[in-house]
């Protein structure tokens, strides 16, 4: 297949760009460039910005394709703009939203692609229904060829994925773990959380690309493993070999406290506080034999393995680290008031 992926060079694109190449796929990849040493050398690379519709069409050409993959498409306008330049272009176009669309709390925790889409507490989630809504009245009305990928938690090697952080990332987190201060986690800790290595997601992923079940159709592709937030905190401190001390804050606390561009509300509240068991039938009768095969502790193994092996991956956020230390002072005074 002729493949083009926008984006191509991230968290869940990397993987899926890495196995396409490795198949014998013809494979582009429109991007900024950003990341351009790190794709392989079979395949080709127009760099430019989306955006610049006219350097877009520059760069292509008269070229079609059998998939056009949209990864970095967060609001309508961007959604827009993909009809005007791929209509007509492409037999399918893979739409990459997000799990967080869903309703929190859904009726039942078991998601299924059916779940009612609506979050109220998260701007980033209302603008994916509504690029949704969108694509799929393009496909109802003109037969635009569109699939919409639903992942959740997928994460890759480069970060440890945790759920209360700054905006730097994790790193300042498990520096915490590993100088044996407390670490805040959301909650009690007892919500049930899903998280995909990415080269799984990705065989999952690669599956739908040309497949005539997968047009006018949404998937959420994600493992099978449900674990709780403290046992995912678990699984990093027994990978950084430390004893992790977690320090339990109601999730509308935290949201209430930190920054308002850290967007707690979103993050926690509209999703990861929400216990959430996700049923991916759907995905496996598309894609027979699919199975993500990494388990949690596996994959953050390597991530810290080789986050550790890689220092300009060690982000440290001070901001967040002070501010962690507030909140834990503020609440243990509180219990020492109340006592």
């Amino acid at each position: 297949m002729k493949i083009l992926m926008i984006g191509g060079t991230g968290t869940i694109s990397s993987a899926i760009t890495r196995q396409l190449s490795e198949s014998g796929h013809e494979l582009w990849l429109l991007n900024r460039g950003t990341r351009k040493n790190e794709v392989p050398a079979n395949v080709r690379q127009v760099i430019t910005d989306i955006d610049d519709e006219e350097s877009v069409l520059t760069g292509l050409a008269s070229e079609t394709f059998d998939a056009v993959c949209e990864f970095i498409g967060f609001i309508p306008a961007q959604v827009e703009r993909d009809i005007r330049l791929f209509r007509g272009r492409t037999r399918q176009y893979v739409y990459i939203s997000s799990a967080s669309a869903y309703n929190k709390p859904a009726a039942s925790h078991v998601i299924t692609e059916g779940t009612t889409l609506a979050n109220p507490h998260w701007e980033y989630s209302r603008n994916k229904i509504a690029c949704e809504e969108l694509l799929m009245h393009e496909y109802r009305e003109n037969g635009f060829p569109v699939t919409i990928v639903r992942p959740s938690h997928t994460y890759c090697e480069r970060g440890v994925p945790l759920s209360v952080h700054g905006l730097k990332g994790s790193w300042q987190v498990v520096k915490r773990m590993m100088e044996g201060k407390p670490v805040i986690v959301h909650g009690d800790g007892s919500s049930l959380w899903t998280l995909t290595w990415n080269e799984d997601f990705a065989r999952g992923f690669i599956g739908l690309l040309g497949n005539p079940k997968a047009i006018g159709e949404a998937f959420q592709i994600m493992s099978d493993e449900q674990l709780t937030w403290t046992q995912v905190y678990e699984c990093v401190g027994n990978a950084l070999h430390v004893t992790v001390k977690p320090y339990y804050v109601a999730s509308e606390f935290l949201a209430a406290v930190a920054p308002a561009e850290w967007d707690f509300e979103g993050n926690l509240i509209g999703d990861k506080a929400v216990t959430v068991c996700f049923d991916c039938s759907k995905l496996k009768r598309a894609v027979p034999g699919f199975q993500a095969t990494t388990r949690f502790d596996e994959g953050v193994r390597r991530c810290v393995k080789h986050i550790l092996e890689h220092p300009k991956l060690q982000v440290e956020d001070p901001e967040f680290d002070a501010w962690c230390d507030k909140v834990i002072a503020a609440q243990e005074e509180a219990k020492r008031i109340l006592k």
